[in-house]
């Protein structure tokens, strides 16, 4: 099913003003701010250089202020992963792209008002800051709706 242009580019806009209303947020967990730059909502609409679905990208748009409020709340994360990654543009002399340490934190909460389990990533490149890097569903949609365990939850 084709994304309707005009609706997209409006939900698009929305979520631009959204993030960019504010250029950082304090998060209780760093005890710092978390700086929302281009990159972070540049990664909402591409990944690996691609761009992603229509679709993928207004999911993430529609989650983005829900990702705001998870950062302004998370005093624990649940994810951390550090890699030397391949960062900026390739040499024109040589081919060869520079390698920083990147850091990367998951924040996941359940928001109980949308009743929705969401994963926000954030991310650091080498001394830099930390910035926002993504948000995405924590569980699989079925028929529409995120499935959140309510019990039984050893068997999910």
């Amino acid at each position: 099913m084709e994304v309707d242009p005009q609706y997209f580019q409006e939900r698009k806009e929305k979520a631009k003003v959204i993030y960019t209303a504010q250029r950082e947020i304090y998060c209780p967990y760093f005890q710092e701010k978390v700086i929302l730059n281009a990159d972070g909502f540049h990664h909402l609409q591409f990944s690996a250089r691609r761009e992603r679905d229509k679709k993928a990208q207004l999911l993430k748009f529609s989650l983005l202020p829900l990702a705001l409020d998870v950062i302004r709340k998370s005093g624990t994360i649940q994810e951390y992963r550090k890699l030397l990654t391949p960062i900026g543009k390739s040499s024109p002399r040589d081919g060869a792209t520079p390698m920083k340490e990147v850091s990367y934190w998951g924040l996941v909460a359940i928001v109980k008002e949308k009743n929705i389990k969401v994963r926000v990533i954030l991310r650091k490149v080498g001394n830099g800051n930390v910035t926002f890097w993504s948000v995405m569903p924590d569980a699989k949609f079925k028929n529409g709706k995120q499935k959140l365990a309510s019990e039984g939850i050893e068997d999910e």
